[in-house]
């Protein structure tokens, strides 16, 4: 099992500019950062949701989250799904978590730790990645996450031409497509990889 973290404050609240129980940052500090990201949530989550339908089932991990992207959006679009944030840096866990309760996610955990190191009862049907690793070692890393039916979905920027060289069976790319960032003027693509048929009913449950 892994540690799932509370929202910093919640069920109470802290007076402006008073330190939560952390006593590193002003509460009002830390909910000026999260209501921030409220306006960009839903147009980064549009481009993988309302446009294109390569996230599946309802279980998704954003592996390497970050600053909460593109877990939280994504959460925002599908409030069907839940989204469980993975991160092994504890404050920008303990950032997100707060981020989540602001903006009153029910759908959403946060985890603090290495990925390579969770312990699962079940797989995850989707795994996110953003700028988490090369691909082989990004496949490599979130194997802990994976079953044999779980797609991966590697955030890239330029198309990874010499990662692609190098996958090895039994994965697979499904599809792959350009992303357009709102406000961002670069290259985004994303890479949908799945491991083959033949694997996966021959792959033992995880």
């Amino acid at each position: 099992m892994f540690e799932c973290q509370r929202a910093p404050g919640a069920g109470r609240s802290h007076p402006r500019g008073h330190p939560d129980e952390r006593g590193r940052c002003p509460a009002s500090h830390t909910d000026r950062g999260a209501r921030a990201l409220e306006p960009q949530l839903q147009p980064h989550g549009d481009q993988l949701t309302r446009r294109h339908a390569d996230i599946a089932g309802s279980r998704i991990a954003d592996a390497g989250t970050g600053a909460g992207f593109p877990g939280l959006p994504l959460a925002v679009c599908n409030p069907q799904r839940h989204f469980t944030l993975i991160d092994s840096t504890a404050k920008k866990v303990r950032f997100v978590a707060h981020a989540v309760s602001l903006l009153e996610l029910t759908n959403v955990s946060t985890v603090h730790a290495r990925i390579e190191s969770l312990k699962l009862t079940a797989p995850f049907d989707t795994v996110l990645a953003r700028a988490f690793a090369p691909i082989p070692e990004l496949l490599e890393k979130v194997a802990p996450l994976c079953g044999p039916e779980t797609r991966v979905l590697a955030m890239k920027g330029k198309w990874p031409r010499e990662e692609l060289a190098a996958l090895e069976a039994p994965w697979r790319v499904v599809s792959s497509r350009e992303l357009t960032v709102p406000g961002l003027d670069a290259a985004r693509c994303v890479i949908v990889l799945a491991r083959s048929a033949g694997a996966a009913r021959a792959a033992p449950e995880v």
